[in-house]
């Protein structure tokens, strides 16, 4: 192994990993600077019940409307999101546990997942190209990271086999490109990640309170309504 990429798997992904700690930590103390407004109205339902169910939707797309219209984004979504999982666990395997990968059904389980995750994002970009409503609401970092992800995604299928000895180019883009999100993922979209529990928490606690989630046995509820109006309300 060169130098160059035993430094960039190690030293600069820590600098960049720590970059990132930094950074998620300033903005969840300046998150919890802010005091939630408390509902004066009279409670139909449960707050925290409300709030768990927010939370566990992702894992509910039998509760979610669109989900249960078009079930193959679910399966897209899972792939994808699988594989962004898979492709971190391959950055920090690979310095570190490197033993791990010489097991080849092991590699070829991680290929295959983040091979899929490719898959879907080829597709994600597909359709918010060809789709006029996605291109009207679309911005330009919500193509550059999705972009960006497919490459990522594409380093590491070719890199995870680690065998620098027969060529560096794919280490060298995957842990290049993993430094690089490192430093970008706090200024772009793709930090959704870490507003997503509270979003999920107030929304559900607010709609619980109110009656709306978790919805009444026998009847569908729509988790992935903002508003909560398509779940209807108890009768």
């Amino acid at each position: 192994m060169s130098p160059f990429l035993k430094t960039l798997e190690n030293e600069v992904q820590l600098i960049c990993l720590a970059f990132l700690a930094l950074v998620y930590i300033l903005r969840l103390a300046w998150i919890f600077r802010f005091r939630s407004a408390r509902d004066r109205g009279l409670a139909e339902g449960s707050g925290f019940r409300g709030a768990g169910y927010s939370l566990g939707s992702v894992a509910m797309p039998w509760a979610m409307e669109s989900i249960r219209r078009r079930p193959f984004f679910y399966i897209q979504f899972v792939f994808f999101h699988l594989g962004v999982v898979a492709a971190i666990a391959a950055t920090f395997i690979i310095p570190y546990a490197p033993g791990l990968f010489e097991k080849r059904f092991i590699v070829r389980g991680f290929q295959i997942v983040i091979g899929a995750a490719f898959a879907s994002g080829v597709l994600r970009l597909v359709r918010r190209l060809s789709n006029r409503t996605l291109r009207s609401i679309s911005r330009p970092d919500d193509y550059a990271s999705l972009a960006l992800m497919i490459a990522f995604f594409l380093a590491g299928t070719l890199a995870i086999p680690n065998h620098p000895e027969k060529g560096e180019a794919a280490l060298i883009a995957f842990f290049g490109l993993t430094a690089f999100f490192l430093v970008y993922v706090p200024f772009s979209k793709i930090c959704h990640y870490l507003y997503y529990p509270f979003t999920r928490y107030f929304l559900g606690l607010t709609l619980g309170r109110r009656g709306v989630w978790p919805p009444a046995r026998g009847r569908r509820g729509s988790a992935s309504s903002a508003d909560g109006t398509a779940a209807g309300r108890p009768s």
